[in-house]
């Protein structure tokens, strides 16, 4: 068993940035992973039986519970194995979704990065662990599939996709005029007064130009990520534990690195801290507000969840899950300007500052070869191409991908062995790209 898997504590941080692979897996880290077919968890026979066989449970205190080829399961599951809060979608009727199902998308061709040979969508999907996509097409839904654990009223994790749902009840509070960006964070945290993020801006923790010390080497048993996994774990502290709690109590640890401003960092810990923001400001936690301003707005078909810590706060960086269809039709609220159904949920100039993008020099510094010309905006990756396209995404390759030129959104989970999105970018990028320029042709075809 790998290090950061016997020093697993947590299952908030598993969540979100889990290890990539574990002595339970069926293959070695030195070998090629099982496929997706392989690896399908009803093949496997995860979780199957009243009660299953002993070597087919997965709980949540097993330090494996979320290593491949069990995350396949587990992603899908989170409910039945931690406490969680509900995000309500109200007790309306679901907005309807017209369906034109275009069979040709699975036949649409894209030459992976770096290939020497082209691909098909549906073989991208298989490469890439795809547990569920769904593409709009104008509002309209022309594709849709799901395999692994996932079915159409299945739940998921969303992973780091959560962060750009909270950034964007970030985005609407200063909107609205609620926060001020340009205020430090100690004027409406003074509890975050001592911790590093007390003299960042509001905008600096929402675009992650914050200066933290903070790591997350799973491989170093003294990085910050396991002091952070020990205080949001739900479960009993040991007897002598004597470190953070709770989320709350960690984020007041955090000690500062560097200046805030100049560079991009990617670290959770923005997304948490930006949660207890927008709760002191609002006066509702991010599961509420989530509910009252967007989901029982929407016409969502489901409830959706977060996972929790032991105080019940909400993981504002990692911990949502939701319907396929549901974050499909968060895409297309962004991609409608904030509205939806003749109502506006979302401010326009929410939607304009996220669409715009972030400072790409402060982007540049974060470490991303693969994504040159992007940037960072409310917790929203912007791509800055020819069609304006921007995404928000997660490990092991969650994704709401949105193409206003294409006026094309793409929603997907998956549960991909890697956990960087690296690993099945070169397959996922091109892909939509490629599906958006089908379904532009298609617009304008006699």
């Amino acid at each position: 068993m790998s290090l950061s898997i016997s020093r697993t504590l947590s299952v908030a941080i598993m969540t979100l940035l889990p290890v990539l692979a574990s002595a339970s897996a069926v293959l070695s880290q030195d070998a090629a992973p099982l496929t997706a077919e392989q690896s399908d968890p009803g093949a496997l026979g995860w979780m199957q039986g009243f009660p299953p066989p002993d070597d087919k449970i997965i709980r949540f205190s097993d330090s494996d519970y979320f290593s491949f080829p069990k995350s396949r399961w587990t992603v899908c599951h989170f409910r039945q194995l931690m406490p969680t809060t509900n995000v309500s979608r109200g007790l309306g009727a679901p907005a309807m979704i017209e369906r034109r199902i275009d069979p040709a998308i699975d036949g649409v061709t894209f030459r992976p990065t770096g290939a020497d040979r082209d691909m098909t969508w549906l073989q991208s999907l298989s490469a890439n662990y795809t547990d569920g996509i769904v593409v709009l097409h104008k509002g309209v839904l022309v594709y849709e599939r799901y395999s692994g654990c996932l079915t159409e009223t299945g739940q998921h994790g969303a992973m780091s996709v959560t962060k750009s749902l909270t950034g964007l009840l970030g985005e609407m509070l200063v909107a609205e005029g609620t926060l001020d960006e340009t205020a430090k964070v100690a004027t409406v945290v003074p509890e975050l007064g001592q911790s590093a993020f007390g003299d960042a801006t509001i905008r600096q923790v929402l675009d992650m130009t914050t200066g933290l010390r903070y790591s997350e080497d799973y491989a170093d048993p003294n990085a910050d990520v396991w002091i952070y996994s020990a205080a949001g774990n739900p479960l009993p502290k040991p007897e002598g534990y004597e470190g953070p709690r709770s989320y709350f109590d960690y984020l007041k640890t955090v000690v500062k690195q560097g200046e805030h401003g100049p560079a991009f960092g990617y670290k959770t810990i923005n997304s948490d801290a930006l949660g207890w923001i927008i709760a002191r400001a609002s006066g509702k936690s991010v599961a509420q507000l989530l509910s009252d301003r967007i989901w029982s707005k929407m016409g969502a078909e489901q409830d959706a969840y977060y996972t929790v810590d032991s105080t019940g706060t909400a993981f504002a960086g990692g911990g949502l899950n939701a319907g396929l269809r549901d974050m499909a039709r968060i895409g297309q609220l962004m991609l409608d300007g904030g509205m939806a159904s003749g109502q506006r949920l979302v401010p326009q100039k929410a939607i304009d500052s996220i669409r715009g993008g972030g400072d790409k020099a402060a982007f540049e510094k974060g470490g991303y070869p693969a994504l040159e010309g992007w940037s960072y905006r409310a917790m929203w990756w912007v791509t800055h191409n020819d069609h304006g396209a921007y995404m928000a995404r997660g490990v092991h390759g969650q994704a709401i991908y949105i193409d206003p030129a294409a006026d094309m959104v793409i929603a997907r989970f998956s549960s991909h062995p890697v956990a960087g999105n690296a690993a099945n970018d070169p397959t996922s990028l091109p892909a939509y790209e490629a599906v958006a320029r089908h379904l532009m042709e298609q617009a304008t075809a006699p």
